[in-house]
């Protein structure tokens, strides 16, 4: 169920209420009882759980392998990675939009 944030235009009284997206939504303000009692705007809230995109793309990366090497000291490792990424570049410009900047 969301969570709704209401203010009563009238007093001010701010709340936060769970409730079904088919409930009615609240009109009496509950501190002074005008019906002033608004839904706001407010951003969305939400949590990634379980093996997600964060998981299965980004955990493993080269990028973060490199960093790991680069402080266990061993910098020959690190030293060739600029330039396989630099060969690995299109001859081309793509437009900053592919995975290959």
């Amino acid at each position: 169920m969301p969570i709704y944030a209401y203010k009563c235009e009238s007093c001010g009284h701010a709340k936060d209420v769970l409730q079904k997206i088919s409930d009615a939504p609240l009109t009496d303000c509950p501190a002074c009882g005008a019906s002033t009692f608004n839904k706001q705007l407010t951003a969305a809230g939400f949590q990634l759980k379980g093996s997600g995109w964060y998981a299965t793309d980004f955990k493993g990366s080269t990028a973060g392998s490199a960093a790991t090497a680069a402080g266990s000291g061993t910098a020959s490792s690190t030293e060739s990675k600029p330039a396989e990424a630099a060969s690995a570049a299109p001859a081309t410009p793509c437009g900053g939009s592919c995975a290959c900047h």
